[in-house]
């Protein structure tokens, strides 16, 4: 007997799982994420240093810093360092960013307590010791030249170093150049640490399951007895001052590259954009962020010029970008590139109804199981927090994206659509740069 075909609810709405938020004893920010059935508790602390404030001479010294924070303290050395971090299943990483220095651990609850107290020592006594930061900056000089050869990285650089005013960070890469990390000392990191490493307006992220005044009370055991001397230094220097002037164009030159990788990006919003950020996520899906996308249904399923590309809308705290990217076959980069630029030129035509559900369905549908574990939690949570923004933006972007019909997406589209575009290749600048010039899409220079 042939049984009838179950039938399938519709997906309730979801929103982002409500946070607490408590104050330390220093006055560190805590937001508590309470996740039952998560044993892992992910912990991220933000220390809202921009990377702007680095010396000019010593780009990448923020960098320097996350990376030897662990490597010893005035209480353990950087073997007995590692050794408490892995006898106790302690998962640590730090980083340094736009907005400033992440630190992040991952741990069962039992551990959680003393994952905090190490992240204590490491942001309130590192020694810095000499060679462990020699060793840091060599490694950091052996990806600065690996990243000189690999195209995409190239590519990226040079977008931002064209995209970005010359006197912008954001134009210059942000772990440093070979002659800035070069020029990097342990006195450098210790001193830009004193300065810049400190509690105030710090901010602690905890998601997993966890007992909250317990967990409140080893937070300020531990972290909320972190305490620094004087007063913060201000800086308002700004990170991304974007360029003015029209679309231009530089090639990369690779005698004899079998690939050109395209790199191609334009001014677009932030996440606090008149009309919602909802739009936006919709838009990258639709145009490169999935299989069926239309770049990859041109240049992948049609021509097979390439393997992928992608596109997307980065939001920045102010501002953002629009950005293309992807390799080819050397034989098609004039094509491929002109195909590229009419796909996008095309979207001002609209969108239709069938991608903008196909969108939507994706992105709201997959929310939950996107943030199902506690560090997925805590990273958009810490993310959201370095840009001023709490987790209750997520559930009202989905709330509104729930609601998108193709005439929003037409709307978002050509508020930006206009913005003048840089455009990296790297490749055969000397089979291909003339093609690219008969494009007529703006000046040509070959690097």
């Amino acid at each position: 007997m042939v049984q009838p075909r179950p039938v399938v609810p519709v997906a309730q709405p979801w929103e982002f799982p409500a946070g607490t938020r408590h104050t330390l004893s220093n006055g560190i920010e805590v937001l508590l994420y309470n996740r039952p059935g998560q044993h892992i508790t992910s912990t991220r602390v933000l220390i809202p240093t921009p990377i702007a404030v680095e010396p000019r001479a010593l780009e990448g010294v923020a960098t320097m810093v996350a990376r030897t924070m662990d490597e010893g303290t005035r209480s353990h050395t950087a073997d007995e360092m590692a050794e408490l971090f892995d006898l106790n299943g302690i998962a640590y990483g730090a980083g340094y960013g736009a907005q400033g220095l992440t630190l992040e651990i991952d741990a069962t609850a039992s551990r959680s307590a003393k994952g905090w107290a190490l992240m204590a020592e490491c942001l309130q006594e590192p020694a810095f010791p000499r060679t462990e930061v020699s060793r840091h900056v060599n490694q950091r000089l052996a990806e600065i030249e690996h990243e000189a050869a690999s195209p995409d990285s190239r590519a990226a650089k040079e977008w931002a170093a064209n995209f970005y005013d010359q006197g912008s960070r954001a134009a210059r890469p942000a772990g440093g150049t070979t002659e800035t990390v070069g020029a990097i000392t342990a006195a450098d990191c210790a001193a830009f640490h004193s300065r810049w490493v400190r509690p105030d307006a710090a901010t602690v992220v905890v998601a997993g399951e966890f007992d909250e005044a317990r967990t409140l009370r080893d937070l300020d055991a531990t972290l909320g007895a972190w305490q620094v001397d004087g007063v913060a230094p201000q800086d308002d220097s700004p990170i991304a001052v974007v360029a003015e002037g029209q679309t231009r164009v530089r090639f990369v030159h690779r005698p004899g590259a079998v690939q050109t990788e395209l790199y191609l990006g334009s001014f677009g919003p932030d996440r606090r954009v008149a009309g919602g950020w909802a739009p936006y996520p919709a838009l990258s899906f639709v145009l490169g962020g999935s299989p069926n996308a239309r770049l990859d249904a041109v240049l992948r399923e049609d021509k097979g010029y390439t393997y992928g590309f992608r596109a997307m809308f980065r939001p920045r705290s102010e501002g953002g970008t629009f950005l293309v990217s992807g390799s080819v076959r050397s034989d098609v980069t004039v094509e491929a590139t002109r195909l590229t630029l009419e796909i996008l030129d095309a979207a001002r035509d609209g969108f239709t109804e069938e991608e903008t559900r196909a969108a939507t369905d994706f992105i709201g549908k997959t929310a939950p199981a996107r943030y199902a574990t506690a560090d997925a939690v805590a990273d958009e949570a810490a993310m959201l927090r370095s840009n001023g923004l709490g987790t209750e933006f997520v559930s009202s972007y989905l709330e509104q994206l729930a609601t998108l019909e193709a005439a929003d997406l037409d709307t978002a589209w050509r508020k930006w659509a206009d913005q003048p575009r840089t455009i990296v290749l790297v490749g055969d600048a000397e089979a291909h740069a003339a093609g690219i010039r008969d494009l007529g899409i703006g000046d040509v220079t070959v690097i």
